[in-house]
């Protein structure tokens, strides 16, 4: 298919939950090319020829504002990083997916990291990041702490690409226990990675998968997932669902909306994006 003919469609919705007083999660939504970069607003669809799309979400802690720290650090990076990606390709040098996202994830970690050790008030001030960067037919993610990144294809497999950075992520991952196990562990939320933080050595999660029409994508704090399990969220993510044929400009609405009245005890964040046939 000529990429002419693709669109990109995404949505997005953070709510601070029925308990907090604050939300610490964040999320974004660029758009970047060879002229720079462009930040895109809560829901909408867009072209993608010669355009990349950027999406992540963060959930902060350890510092009222983390959340948007984060988000604000990782659009500065994708400011630097990303026009230099389209700069080395139109020199003919070949650009390697993990190397970009492995930088970004490294110079967001230290700048949180020296944002924690010079502000007594941010000390210990952390976040976690799930990005996806969509080239063309190529879906490239970076990945560290429990938020996490679902996949839905045409087939409707539904899966989990990011793996939980926690003891209960690893225990599920290895086959250990079971979903329902995971699910209700009171270690659940105990996290191994973050970015900035107390993390000495950080160890992302770097993917890749082939991404065209009739595949779905979600990103989510963990806010969503202890109000809605997996079946749910694949549930509303399906094309057979009407409520999302006819809701799918407010779809993560939709489902932060629903997952708050189950549960609401933490801020939840939702981030859907997919590729649709032009008309």
């Amino acid at each position: 298919m000529d990429e002419q003919a693709r669109i990109l469609r995404w949505s997005g919705h953070t709510d601070v939950g029925r308990y907090r007083s604050n939300n610490e999660d964040s999320f974004l939504a660029l758009q970047v090319n060879g002229e720079g970069v462009c930040r895109l607003g809560k829901y909408g669809e867009a072209e993608m020829g010669t355009n990349d799309f950027v999406f992540a979400v963060s959930d902060g802690m350890g510092g009222a504002n983390a959340g948007d720290y984060a988000s604000h650090l990782v659009a500065e990076q994708m400011t630097q990083l990303f026009p230099k990606v389209f700069q080395t390709q139109a020199q003919g040098m070949t650009v390697y997916f993990q190397d970009v996202l492995n930088e970004l994830v490294s110079n967001v970690h230290e700048a949180l990291s020296k944002m924690g050790e010079c502000y007594a008030e941010l000390e210990g001030m952390g976040a976690t990041l799930s990005l996806c960067w969509v080239r063309s037919d190529r879906l490239y993610f970076a990945h560290v702490g429990d938020s996490r990144i679902y996949h839905l294809n045409e087939a409707s497999s539904f899966n989990q690409l990011s793996i939980d950075h926690t003891h209960i992520g690893w225990l599920k991952e290895k086959g250990e226990i079971s979903d329902y196990e995971a699910r209700n562990d009171p270690r659940r939320n105990i996290l191994h990675q973050v970015i900035g933080g107390k993390t000495q050595h950080l160890s992302p999660q770097f993917g890749e998968l082939i991404f065209g029409s009739k595949d779905r994508l979600l990103i989510c704090s963990d806010g969503l997932v202890e109000g809605l399990m997996d079946t749910a969220l694949k549930r509303m993510l399906d094309f057979s669902n009407p409520t999302y044929g006819g809701q799918s400009n407010g779809l993560a609405k939709t489902m932060v909306d629903e997952s708050v009245r189950e549960d609401g005890k933490d801020n939840t964040t939702a981030l859907c994006f997919e590729v649709i046939n032009a008309d």
